[in-house]
């Protein structure tokens, strides 16, 4: 413990005689640290885990590392922040590299990341398994959500690399099983733009609309080899598994090997253990089509010929229990040849009867009844026509009873008196009519409605001055 006695306190500062530590400022003191901390920690690694993550609009991203004892506060700027292989998300653990650095404005210091990587295949395999439980809560794996496959797709849609076994294999199974139009989309199926590649590819195909040149696929092939969890990190992506999930084509999904799963393989609507397999699952095999469609042509050829055996017998069968023509027949031709025998007879008759009443019906008709009918008819017939002397006088006599009509109105209606020097007393919005002086009174504002026009008028008390309408020239008393 030093000895040597505190310097006595001052009211003012100053600097003593052979002071070597004078006073900095503020400023100059965060300088100083700021230099030292860069210099000191240029380029350092941290382990730890995600807290407080957020992406500003400027696309800085801004975040928190923290372990069981300490925390400290990193960012990542726009041009890094671009370049990272995975979207950060809290809680996962992560080793970030860059450099110290201090904020003067708030007295801290932070670390600003250059690059980021997770933690181990433990940590990749937590930040799967939770973006796996984050979608699925979403309901993107539900099976209600799951489409049947086309039986026989004609177009099918591969999305996958040009130039790997992937697609080689999947063109010889399908011409092997049952040749169909496949229609390529090349993409990168593994790196920092093989997610947005992939996703891409299957919006693209069902912006098909099959008008174009290119034909809309019945089904989609998503395929990839196998590989590590980093290789086929490309299709966990939320990118691609919601493309997959918001396909409206069906979707076969074969990423990897058996033992591989991917998110892209809980989306689709089918997962197939390698890309041979999808393209078995895709197509049935032709050679089998055509050797059931044969053999149903068989068993119907065979199905035919049985019933119409069958038939046959059964015809001969009744056709022997059937009775003879002449045997049926008898009957009736013997009815007719006595219909044939009694029509004659019938005929003469029905021709003298009616022979008997025409002669008593000619009795009757006599010329002149006739013309007595026909003379009345027309008597009738002048009756009912009309005549246009009564129409005329009729509405004659219906406009003169319409013109009294009218003119009693005209001298009832309420403003008539005003045109023989009386005014008529309503209230200013014009609704009703003041009938007495108490009204007027509690109105106090009213108009007075004269034949050429109308003048506002108020209840003024007696002795106050007198009212001057603003639009006369001379006041009046009221």
């Amino acid at each position: 413990m030093s000895s040597t006695p505190p310097a006595e306190a001052r009211l003012l500062a100053e600097v003593a005689p052979g002071d070597n530590a004078p006073p900095l400022s503020v400023s100059e003191l965060s300088g100083a640290l700021k230099r030292t901390v860069e210099d000191r920690f240029g380029h350092v690694r941290v382990r730890g885990e995600i807290s407080g993550f957020k992406r500003a609009a400027s696309g800085h991203c801004y975040l928190c590392l923290k372990d069981e004892a300490a925390v400290i506060d990193g960012v990542v700027w726009k041009g890094a922040a671009s370049a990272l292989r995975f979207r950060p998300e809290d809680g996962i653990e992560v080793v970030a590299t860059g450099k110290l650095t201090t904020y003067p404005g708030r007295s801290k210091y932070q670390i600003v990341i250059d690059r980021m990587e997770i933690a181990g295949a433990g940590a990749l395999m937590q930040l799967l398994d939770q973006r796996r439980r984050a979608l699925a809560a979403e309901g993107l794996f539900d099976q209600a959500r799951k489409r049947p496959l086309p039986f026989l797709p004609r177009v099918i849609g591969v999305v996958t690399s040009p130039t790997g076994a992937v697609i080689r294999d999947i063109l010889h199974r399908l011409a092997d099983r049952c040749p169909t139009h496949v229609i390529v989309w090349p993409v990168q199926v593994q790196g920092d733009t093989a997610a947005a590649q992939v996703a891409a590819a299957v919006n693209g195909f069902n912006r098909l609309d099959g008008t174009g040149p290119v034909p809309r696929p019945d089904l989609l092939i998503v395929a990839r080899g196998g590989g590590s969890i980093e290789d086929l990190w490309a299709f966990n992506e939320e990118v691609v598994v919601r493309a997959v999930a918001g396909s409206g084509i069906p979707v076969i999904s074969a990423v990897g090997h058996e033992t591989d799963t991917s998110l892209c393989d809980f989306a689709a609507d089918l997962r197939a253990p390698t890309p041979t397999a999808a393209a078995e699952i895709a197509v049935p095999v032709r050679a089998e089509l055509l050797a059931n469609i044969n053999s149903l042509a068989l068993r119907t050829a065979r199905c035919t010929n049985r019933a119409r055996e069958r038939s046959r017998e059964r015809l001969d069968q009744i056709a022997a229990r059937l009775p003879t023509p002449d045997s049926v027949l008898a009957p009736q031709r013997q009815r007719l040849d006595d219909l044939a025998d009694r029509l004659p007879r019938a005929l003469r008759h029905r021709l003298a009867e009616g022979r008997r009443d025409l002669a008593e019906a000619s009795a009757a008709l006599r010329p002149r009844l006739l013309a007595n009918r026909v003379l009345q008819c027309r008597l009738r017939l002048d009756h009912a026509r009309l005549r246009p002397d009564r129409l005329l006088r009729r509405i004659t006599d219906d406009r003169a009873r319409l013109a009294g009509l009218w003119r009693l109105a005209s001298q009832l209606h309420p403003d008539k008196p005003l045109e023989r020097g009386y005014a008529r007393v309503g209230t200013r919005d014009g609704k009703a009519t003041l009938m007495t002086a108490d009204a007027a009174r509690s109105a106090v504002a009213f108009t007075l409605h004269f034949a050429d026009g109308m003048v506002d008028a108020r209840v003024e008390k007696p002795g106050t001055r007198p009212y001057v309408d603003p639009k006369a020239e001379q006041p009046r008393l009221l």
